[in-house]
């Protein structure tokens, strides 16, 4: 691709982008101006949409886990075991209160052993 072409390329791309990853881009200095800095650019914003892409495919369970990994980067070894703590300290007072709306009193038994008395006809078409 010539010069130009990598810069409409890069100007078409970045409008795709989300407003915040367009806010970053400029925040951070990359330019489409200049051999070198339209190249970084492209690879920057191919990154970008990288990431996007693999966050759109997440279900709502693995987005909530991406976000407490992004979020375990800028806390101390401390305040994640603590975190940790009262998480599980919550849990534990929710299967509390749920065992005791919704006490199981009946045993389940399932006996393997005998086999079912309804058999399966086969019925032919003639």
């Amino acid at each position: 691709m010539s010069y130009r072409e990598v810069q409409l390329a890069n100007s078409q791309r970045r409008i795709e982008l989300s407003k915040h990853d367009q806010e970053w881009l400029k925040k951070s200095g990359f330019k489409n101006v200049g051999w070198e800095q339209v190249i970084i650019l492209y690879q920057e914003i191919e990154k970008l949409k990288i990431e996007n892409a693999h966050l759109d495919n997440l279900s709502l369970g693995d987005l909530f886990l991406e976000a407490d990994r992004i979020g375990n980067k800028y806390l101390t070894k401390e305040e994640i075991s603590e975190n940790d703590r009262k998480l599980a300290e919550a849990n534990n007072y929710i299967n509390e209160q749920i065992d005791q709306y919704f006490p199981d009193i009946e045993d389940e038994v399932i006996d393997f052993g005998q086999k079912s008395k309804r058999k399966n006809k086969i019925k032919s078409s003639k």
